[in-house]
């Protein structure tokens, strides 16, 4: 059975091991209505749509930002 020759340091140990241990970005997807970008299998959060159905009625974002501004 292979004997390593040499012992390895943390830092290597560590390196070899951080791969598993990395964050991916979550996958986004463009919705079919308004290509703007969304998660998966979620509600559209500019359209308010999912699979072509309207869940909830979108905000208007001039009223939003005068809202948020007072």
């Amino acid at each position: 059975m292979p004997v390593p020759k040499e012992k390895k340091s943390r830092s290597k140990r560590d390196m070899r091991r951080a791969w598993h241990d990395r964050i991916d970005p979550p996958g986004t997807v463009l919705c079919p209505r308004c290509n703007e970008p969304k998660l998966p299998h979620r509600v559209c959060a500019s359209c308010g749509t999912y699979r072509d159905r309207e869940v909830f009625a979108p905000r208007d974002t001039e009223a939003a930002t005068k809202a948020k501004k007072k």
